[in-house]
C-alpha cells in the first residue's frame, strides 16, 4: 500500500472512530480531557507508521487498546506524583493557572494563527521571558532569525488582537 493511502487510511479511520474511542475511554477514566489526550495519541502513533496501521486486521481494536493503554500510562504518572506530593518529596505547584478571561482565550487563539516557528519564539520570549539569545540556543536558529520571527509575530499579535472599531 502506498504511504498516502495509508494516511488516508488513518484519517478515515480518525473521521469513523474518534468520537466513540473518545466516548470509551472517557467512560473508562471519567476524565474527558485525559480521554482526548489518549485517542490523540493513539492517532499520532498510526500515522507514524501509516502502512502498518493500514494492514491491520481491525484498526479500531488497535486504536482502543493504544488509547487506553494511554490512558492508564496517564494515570499511573498522576498516581505516582500524587504520591510523591503527599510524601513532600515533590513540591505542588504553588501558583494555579491563571482563569481562563476573554482575553486569555483571545491571546490564545490569536497565538495560534501564527506559524509554529514564530509562536514558538513569541511564547518562549514573552511568556518566559528568555533573552532572544537564549530563545536562539533553545530553538537552534541564528538571533537574526529569531529577532524577524518576534517581530513578525508582534505585529501580527496586534492585528489579531486589535479590538473593532464597531464595538467602542
Amino acid at each position: 500500500m502506498a504511504q498516502e493511502e495509508a494516511r488516508t487510511a488513518v484519517a478515515e479511520a480518525y473521521r469513523a472512530h474518534y468520537r466513540r474511542l473518545v466516548a470509551a475511554v472517557y467512560a473508562a477514566t471519567g476524565d474527558f480531557a485525559g480521554a482526548q489526550d489518549a485517542v490523540q495519541e493513539a492517532y499520532a502513533a498510526a500515522m507514524d507508521r501509516p502502512a502498518r496501521f493500514a494492514a491491520l486486521e481491525d484498526p479500531q481494536a488497535w486504536l482502543r487498546v493504544v488509547a487506553l493503554n494511554a490512558a492508564r500510562q496517564r494515570w499511573r504518572r498522576r498516581q505516582v506524583f500524587d504520591r510523591l506530593v503527599r510524601l513532600g518529596r515533590v513540591p505542588k505547584d504553588p501558583e494555579p493557572a491563571p482563569p481562563l478571561t476573554g482575553d486569555r482565550i483571545d491571546l490564545m487563539r490569536a497565538l495560534q494563527s501564527l506559524p509554529r516557528p514564530t509562536r514558538e519564539a513569541i511564547v518562549l520570549h514573552h511568556l518566559f521571558d528568555l533573552t532572544v539569545e537564549q530563545v536562539a540556543d533553545e530553538l537552534g536558529a541564528p538571533v537574526g532569525t529569531i529577532k524577524a520571527r518576534l517581530t513578525r509575530g508582534r505585529a501580527r499579535l496586534a492585528d489579531v488582537l486589535q479590538p473593532d472599531p464597531a464595538h467602542r
